[in-house]
């Protein structure tokens, strides 16, 4: 139909009916949800939650704001709002602020109907030109957002400054008939919050310097930390109290849909020629290390720990995998525990720390997570070296701590090959066969799994450990401790 119509007078043969803003995103939902299609796609684990609640909101025709720490897909899923727009609406072609044909609002729609009548022209916009957004800092003026006089316009086109011709709209009305969105609400100064407070009540703008209300079809969204409120600014009470639905995000409750988000959203399939395979355990520590940190006494809670943080991670990750497969020659790879640890520089930007954290130091306090990561992802996998066993019954690592007590060692290089990786696991006796037992994995996850073994026996200080310039070996606990005292032989004394 849009490619036709080309007039008003066609507009109104087609039959074609106005819609304000909200009552098609409610029209565009219901024949969605009718149809059973995913309203939106790629957000994973609010399904029974925030998504909801965005439903019901839309559904009453409500403006909304969703508060939530960092990283939780708030910005994404408002600028999903537009899927709810239709494909196309027609404007007065023109009309800096989106006129209705039918309903002009604009002194400039309303002249040029009332001099071309029925062969007024008609342009058709898109959802994506309905969609307005601004993040809210602390320069951002009323004249940004709503608008006002421009003197350059009233001087080049010598009008009088009481002309409604020299007012310059801001980003709102530019927006009128789709959604305008307001990210970090409370950094907004509280004098411009007041700004909003008539788009949000009467839906109209007033431009400084002249007695007119110019009525606006906008549908408003906004989004907030929660901590805000309190630390970088405040949402005004009046504001607060104009905007119909609250919704509280929240990071993935469980482990296995965070999983998928990283999944998601990592770039894990590089355009290079290495291919790295990632064991599904290795995944559990990455989200291990996100949960870990959200119960950290390290770590600010009130700041969040971002779904980024897994996302850069795993990125990190793979890349130490792809390096050491450059430098060895190979062309598939499989992650190994060495890895995990050059996940370091994406947790350190991203935790905010308290102030034992600060003492500990970031490098530090992100090791110690993925420490409680691995330990985490060891026991869901095999049995808890330091539970308690009957007397008649022997440890089920007992042969392979055995083969450390005897003296041996494991020094595992970290750009080793994957046959020398191999090589150097199988040599400690018992390892191969514990872990062939426990889990029925590909061959591809069998080494990765028996290295994840002899890394989780040391974060249960079964195995002492040593991190090499180039390489990290494990030892037996006991002759670790003892060779790290040195020996009385070697200390001279004066007397």
């Amino acid at each position: 139909m849009s490619s036709k119509i080309k007039t008003l007078g066609e507009l109104k043969k087609s039959g074609w009916e106005s819609l304000t803003v909200k009552e098609e995103m409610r029209k565009n939902m219901i024949a969605m949800m009718r149809e059973g299609e995913p309203l939106f796609p790629g957000i994973l684990g609010y399904e029974k939650t925030v998504v909801p609640q965005i439903q019901n909101s839309i559904l009453a025709r409500h403006d909304i704001i969703l508060l939530g720490l960092r990283g939780q897909a708030k910005t994404r899923m408002l600028r999903m709002l537009t899927r709810f727009l239709d494909e196309q609406v027609p404007i007065v072609d023109g009309s800096e602020i989106n006129d209705d044909p039918l309903n002009p609002v604009s002194l400039y729609a309303k002249t040029k109907i009332a001099e071309m009548g029925d062969k007024t022209p008609i342009a058709w916009i898109g959802r994506d030109e309905r969609y307005g957004e601004k993040l809210a800092t602390p320069d951002t003026t009323v004249a940004d957002l709503i608008g006002d006089i421009d003197p350059i316009k009233a001087a080049s086109k010598r009008l009088s400054l009481s002309d409604e011709k020299v007012i310059n709209f801001g980003l709102i009305p530019r927006t009128n008939r789709g959604i305008f969105v307001i990210n970090e609400l409370p950094d907004l100064q509280p004098r411009i919050q007041v700004a909003l407070l008539n788009i949000m009540q009467e839906r109209d703008i007033q431009i400084r310097g002249f007695n007119i209300r110019i009525p606006l079809d906008v549908s408003m969204a906004f989004s907030a930390n929660p901590e805000d409120y309190t630390n970088r600014g405040n949402i005004i009470t009046p504001l607060k109290d104009r905007i119909d639905s609250q919704i509280i995000t929240h990071y993935p409750n469980e482990l296995t849909v965070a999983a998928e988000i990283t999944r998601q959203e990592a770039w894990t399939q590089r355009n290079g020629d290495v291919q790295v395979n990632i064991p599904e355990a290795y995944r559990n520590i990455l989200e291990y290390v996100a949960f870990e940190a959200r119960e950290s006494e390290y770590i600010d809670q009130k700041s969040g720990v971002s779904a980024r943080m897994t996302i850069t991670a795993m990125e990190q990750v793979i890349s130490a995998a792809e390096r050491r497969a450059l430098a060895s020659g190979e062309k598939e790879v499989t992650l190994r525990i060495t890895d995990l640890y050059h996940m370091v520089p994406a947790l350190t930007g991203k935790m905010e720390l308290v102030y034992e954290g600060e003492q500990e130091g970031a490098v530090n306090v992100a090791i110690h997570l993925i420490g409680k990561a691995i330990n985490n992802t060891f026991k869901s996998h095999f049995p808890d070296p330091n539970r308690k066993k009957p007397e008649h019954e022997t440890s089920e690592y007992e042969e392979i701590l055995n083969w450390f007590s005897e003296g041996n060692t494991l020094e595992v290089p970290d750009l080793s090959d994957e046959a020398t990786y191999r090589k150097k696991l199988e040599s400690v006796k018992g390892l191969k066969e514990f872990v062939k037992k426990l889990t029925a994995k590909e061959k591809s996850e069998l080494y990765p799994l028996m290295d994840l073994v002899i890394e989780g026996l040391h974060q249960n200080s079964k195995l002492g450990k040593d991190d090499l310039d180039n390489a990290r070996s494990y030892s037996d606990m006991v002759g670790s401790m003892l060779g790290g005292m040195g020996s009385f032989e070697d200390d001279e004394f004066d007397i």
